[in-house]
């Protein structure tokens, strides 16, 4: 089930992924706006913040298998509709589709991780979370590979019938049966669950702090590096694709150590780790020290994924585990979509440099929260 969720998670997020570097050909080949582009992609967005506190609480009340197998399912509807379908109204529809499918698996995949690896939840979460890294960077080189052989619709298919053939590999390994209960959801308490102390509501703002930073910093570095300081194309992505790299290599060490020391003191040290580099990325100019600043950035920034799951769930009741996640990353992803319009706002208005020094109060302050928690008790 490691292996299975995890490659899951991995062959999507190479999917998600792929739009980015493929995005201007695909507004040149719809004949689109960038607005327009910008309006799809935030449906998707949207659809998968939304989705996750619905996928988690019927995974609770079901199975987790109920929500994954169809998740997965319809994700392969949606990357063979982009790799298929002609047309604006093809793209809308496949992206819609691919972040409700993203959200019906994500909440449940990461719940049944916790029900199996209990004492290893940080280390198992860790893996799993390493599949976005290792999207990212799988999806770098399908992109160079379609734009320079075939069209840009055509690495979505192997895309899809990869999650094909992993939907049928899950429902055969799985133990897990199938039911559907009451459509019924109970927010309210789930809320009130998830802010019943001053505790986990610091832990709440800190990692939708987090979060805020993250959507910020990932969506502007290329172009940071290329309009601030004076980075060719090239030497942008390459520095993008070293994010992924740190990204895959230590969130399972990040995660492995947060099952034998306090999650939240880890996390502070990484957020603290990340404020410093984040600081120095905003000020120093010579391209060595950038990119020494980028990989210390990366290790501090990506240590923060699995502990933050693995924190919200070691809080929630084991009967409504999958409940607390969806709702608690709906609230983190929802400040993830945020970070970019600040950074745009306030780099057009004023500079990169405050932007970046906003992102940086972001982390000081969400490690003085997780910091704490640890300090009182």
């Amino acid at each position: 089930m490691l292996l299975t969720v995890s490659l899951g998670w991995a062959l999507l997020q190479t999917g998600r992924f792929l739009l980015s570097p493929l995005l201007p050909t695909i507004i040149d080949d719809l004949q689109i706006t960038e607005a327009t582009a910008g309006i799809a992609l935030a449906l998707f967005q949207g659809i998968y913040a939304l989705t996750q506190y619905p996928g988690g609480e019927y995974s609770d009340r079901w199975t987790r298998a109920t929500l994954i197998v169809p998740g997965l399912a319809i994700l392969v509807v949606g990357f063979a509709t982009l790799g298929l379908s002609g047309g604006l109204a093809g793209f809308v529809a496949a992206v819609g589709i691919i972040g409700f499918g993203k959200g019906l698996f994500a909440i449940p995949s990461r719940a049944l991780l916790s029900d199996l690896f209990v004492g290893r939840r940080g280390r198992a979460l860790g893996l799993y979370a390493a599949g976005t890294d290792l999207g990212g960077l799988l999806a770098s080189g399908l992109a160079i590979l379609a734009l320079t052989y075939a069209s840009w619709r055509t690495p979505f298919l192997p895309v899809a019938a990869a999650l094909a053939g992993l939907t049928i590999v899950f429902a055969l390994w799985s133990n897990e049966g199938y039911a559907i209960g009451s459509p019924r959801l109970d927010l309210s308490k789930t809320v009130e669950r998830l802010v019943s102390s001053p505790e986990q509501r610091r832990t709440l703002a800190a990692f939708a702090l987090f979060y805020f930073m993250v959507g910020g910093f990932i969506n502007f570095l290329p172009t940071y590096l290329i309009e601030a300081k004076g980075f060719t194309e090239q030497f942008a992505s390459a520095a993008f694709a070293i994010v992924f790299v740190v990204g895959i290599a230590i969130k399972p060490v990040a995660g492995g150590l947060s099952d034998r020391f306090r999650r939240e003191s880890i996390a502070v040290v990484g957020l603290l780790v990340a404020a410093g580099a984040l600081a120095l990325l905003s000020v120093v100019n010579a391209q060595p020290v950038i990119y020494v600043a980028i990989v210390v950035l990366a290790v501090g920034y990506k240590m923060e994924f699995p502990l933050a799951d693995a924190i919200i769930v070691d809080n929630a009741p084991d009967g409504d585990m999958g409940a607390d996640l969806g709702a608690a990353r709906a609230l983190f992803l929802g400040a993830n979509a945020l970070g970019p319009a600040y950074v745009g706002i306030v780099a057009t208005y004023v500079g990169y440099v405050t932007a970046f020094a906003g992102l940086t109060g972001c982390l000081v302050v969400a490690s003085g929260l997780l910091y704490w928690d640890t300090r009182i008790e």
